[in-house]
């Protein structure tokens, strides 16, 4: 009489590391969705930073492994990625997906994939042993490493959609970027996109003031350059009652600043990670598009998108020309009064409900 011995469980690690915002708009959607497809599955996650701290506050039953430390320079990055892809082989994986679409993580997966690993997505297209005869004779272009249609293959067989303006075509997701990232590139068709994170805190006008709360996260911005009228917004909008707070008056605690955002009524930010936090804790978000093309991240609200302001985009001018040149940035007074009317139009709706 044979027996035969019971499978090993299903032991799967998703890759996610950049940046901390697609982390929650892609890597948390990707979890939940792999956690269905597999139940039995132990499953891991391997990000960067604060990305582990916000996917444990999300999921706090998953095995989050984060990469502390990323060295700036491209040897020392190649040294550290080299030593995590040593404790990822002892892990003995039974699935590795890269979602990552940066040259690192992507490195990662091709010296994975190289040592026999069942990875899967995305990955450079040089064997390592080619990379690292290209850097050791010097005939490695900066094109390779900074270009990802340049370096990244993918085994997700619509992945080339990436590269295409999908923004200017007819399928434009509810969930922008990251539901085309996930739905029409890595081609979970089926997935649902799940990124709330649900904190002990309830959503509440803040307690030492009726005046409604609002977030404005105006330290990154997508375009190359911040909204530089942010101090006349606030007064603008302080003078009509309400309660303002700068994303910069957080720590750099991520819990914290989810749970401020979570309080809020609105958060205001350009093209940046801050919308995808707002999404994460169900706060309606109104987008200051700049250069920028809002379908990307289907905002709740969205000023026009206009030409980068020659004044503070960094556009090399001459004296004469900054003399002539006019601010493109949206008029801080105008913007108060929209958001006074977008807030007005959010209450009634909500005492309608």
């Amino acid at each position: 009489m044979t027996t035969t011995k019971p499978l090993a469980p299903e032991k799967i690690l998703l890759i996610r590391m950049l940046s901390e915002g697609e982390v929650a708009a892609i890597a948390l959607p990707a979890l939940r969705f792999f956690r269905q497809k597999f139940p039995q599955a132990e499953l891991h996650l391997l990000t960067y930073g604060r990305g582990k701290t916000l996917v444990e506050l999300a999921e706090p039953d998953l095995d989050v492994r984060s990469l502390e430390h990323w060295p700036d320079d491209f040897f020392q990055a190649m040294e550290t990625f080299l030593g995590l892809a040593e404790d990822i082989i002892g892990e003995t994986y039974t699935q590795i997906v890269n979602l990552d679409t940066a040259f690192m993580p992507c490195f990662l997966a091709r010296f994975l994939q190289d040592a026999g690993e069942p990875v899967s997505g995305n990955y450079l297209s040089l064997s390592i042993q080619t990379l690292i005869d290209k850097v050791g004779d010097q005939s490695l272009q900066a094109d390779y490493v900074n270009v990802p249609a340049t370096y990244m293959l993918s085994s997700f067989f619509t992945m080339s959609r990436w590269f295409s303006n999908w923004s200017l075509g007819d399928y434009l997701p509810d969930g922008g970027y990251p539901e085309f990232y996930l739905k029409q590139c890595c081609g979970f068709s089926h997935l649902e996109m799940d990124s709330q994170i649900a904190l002990s805190h309830k959503k509440a006008v803040n307690k030492s003031s009726n005046k409604p709360l609002i977030a404005l996260c105006l330290s990154q911005s997508a375009d190359g350059y911040f909204y530089p009228h942010g101090k006349i917004l606030r007064l603008a909008l302080e003078q009509k009652g309400f309660k303002v707070w700068f994303d910069t008056e957080i720590s750099n605690d991520i819990g914290q600043l989810l749970r401020q955002l979570q309080k809020s009524e609105l958060m205001v930010c350009k093209p940046s990670s801050f919308k995808w936090f707002a999404d994460a804790v169900a706060c309606p978000s109104l987008l200051i598009s700049g250069a920028s093309d809002a379908k990307i991240f289907m905002p709740d609200f969205a000023t026009d998108t206009t030409a980068s302001c020659p004044l503070h985009s960094g556009q090399l001018l001459t004296q004469y020309e900054r003399l002539q040149a006019k601010c493109l940035c949206d008029d801080p007074e105008q913007l108060a009064d929209n958001i006074a009317a977008i807030l007005q139009d959010i209450s009634g709706t909500e005492q309608h409900d």
